[in-house]
């Protein structure tokens, strides 16, 4: 166990390594000059090449990414070019909205996705089974901000149910604030925000969560050893449950950790649609407006985020199943 985790960690820092010569290599291939962009179209030639010199764009790529290597290394992501603070304060500011985002999404996957699934599998060829399955089908191929769009026009416009964009307080916050005060307003304010962002952002991941348990808990309901407990008189309830569920997750927890790096990306476009302030959000202004040393560190966070997901969805598969062993 100890050597894959050390094997692991060594592969993840190969792999953020990597992700840096591409960003970084991606951020200069887009057109524009940050210095002139920073100055505004009415600087001088002369403002510009010394604000050029100033942010280090004058020194060779090589150089220049020799010194951003350095400084990552020394937990110094840089400062923001349009936002003249260090890019490590506004992605502390900024990541907690898109994790809350993030992590509501994934409680609404597991919460539909998985008991439709098992469901589905258990009155296979049904109604209920048709009829989950074609909606889940319209999940995985709605794009998300036109569901986000279609939330709003509804429940925003029409019923005038929830809030159609931004965030008063956090969840967490909010929870806070309820142990102190007993005030359950504060909290219904910040689950009432969250609460289209989250589901749009959620509605692929819940319809391939959906799909997924289905077909594994079908394949794993035709095998000998359910059949054998059915034989023997368990109940159903339990086969399904003590039996079958479990090997049935180990499929559904690939794609849990698969589908996290995709929560990051359409986080992008939720928190545009929902004016959301994350950092999703942050990541759009940020390559519009040229800001290198934000929109790399906000994509090495990411991507960070990303591999240290994998990391424990592979550990779970031990738990999950005692037969695989972490060598």
């Amino acid at each position: 166990m100890f050597r894959y985790l050390v094997r692991r960690l060594f592969l993840l820092l190969l792999v953020l390594f990597g992700v840096m010569i591409l960003v970084f290599a991606v951020g200069r291939m887009i057109p524009g000059d940050p210095a002139r962009v920073m100055l505004g179209e009415r600087a001088t030639e002369e403002m510009v090449q010394n604000m050029r010199v100033k942010l280090g764009l004058n020194e060779p790529v090589v150089v220049q990414f020799g010194i951003y290597f350095i400084n990552v290394i020394k937990g110094d992501l840089g400062t923001s070019i349009t936002q003249f603070q260090p890019v490590i304060k506004i992605i502390q500011s900024n990541f907690m909205a898109t994790f809350e985002l993030a992590l509501m999404s994934v409680i609404w996957a597991v919460l539909i996705g998985i008991p439709v699934g098992i469901l589905a599998a258990k009155k296979k060829d049904t109604i209920f089974d048709y009829t989950s399955m074609t909606i889940a089908l319209f999940g995985v191929s709605m794009p998300v901000f036109w569901i986000g769009l279609i939330f709003i026009l509804v429940f925003s416009v029409q019923l005038n149910w929830l809030p159609a964009s931004g965030r008063e307080i956090g969840l967490f916050d909010a929870f806070g604030e309820l142990f102190r005060t007993g005030d359950f307003s504060v909290l219904w304010e910040a689950f009432s925000h969250i609460i289209m962002p989250s589901l749009a952002l959620g509605s692929m991941f819940t319809a391939m969560i959906a799909r997924m348990t289905r077909s594994s808990m079908l394949e794993v309901l035709d095998e000998n050893y359910i059949e054998t407990a059915r034989a023997k008189g368990v109940k159903e309830s339990r086969v399904i449950n003590r039996h079958a569920r479990k090997n049935a997750m180990i499929p559904v927890v690939t794609v849990i950790g698969m589908q996290i790096g995709s929560l990051m990306g359409g986080a992008v476009l939720t928190e545009t649609v929902f004016a959301w302030p994350g950092i999703g959000r942050q990541l759009v202004e940020a390559i519009f407006a040229r800001d290198y040393p934000l929109f790399q560190g906000i994509i090495l966070m990411a991507a960070m985020f990303f591999a240290v997901a994998n990391l424990i969805v592979d550990l779970l598969y031990g738990v999950l199943d005692p037969r695989i062993k972490l060598q």
